[in-house]
């Protein structure tokens, strides 16, 4: 079985991944609160999928590099010029996102799609078809 990993490039151990995640600042995880992922190993392929309520295929974009898949967004609230009353409560602020994950080395990165339903967006990694061990025929000369 491959392994599919986070990817933080300012830690390199799980551990500090996990007090990053958890000891993050109130005021940051609110406005920046990161999306769920579940992600599966099939015999062909891996499938990665990413709850993104309120969101379209159009805020989310997807990087593929070096084994690194990054999957970000950028979605800006609806500023209104002009309101009655005064805001007591705006919870509804502007939120971005960017995820990534380092995939293993039998993935066929030609082939990755994405796709974007009822705010779930899935990933699919095909996997490269693995070699077979071969008997070679040794010829006396």
């Amino acid at each position: 079985m491959n392994t599919l990993s986070f990817f933080n490039p300012r830690f390199t151990s799980d551990l500090f991944d996990v007090i990053d995640r958890n000891f993050s600042g109130t005021e940051t995880s609110s406005k920046c609160s990161l999306p769920r992922v579940d992600v599966r190993e099939t015999k062909d392929e891996y499938v990665l999928d990413m709850e993104l309520p309120g969101s379209t295929e159009k805020d989310v974009e997807i990087n593929l590099k070096d084994r690194i898949l990054s999957i970000s967004s950028a979605k800006e609230d609806k500023k209104e010029e002009k309101v009655d009353g005064e805001w007591l409560i705006r919870e509804r602020v502007s939120k971005s996102f960017s995820r990534s994950f380092t995939l293993p080395e039998d993935i066929d990165s030609e082939k990755v799609s994405a796709g974007f339903k009822n705010g779930l967006l899935t990933i699919s990694i095909p996997r490269r078809a693995q070699s077979k061990a071969r008997t070679i025929a040794i010829t006396a000369s």
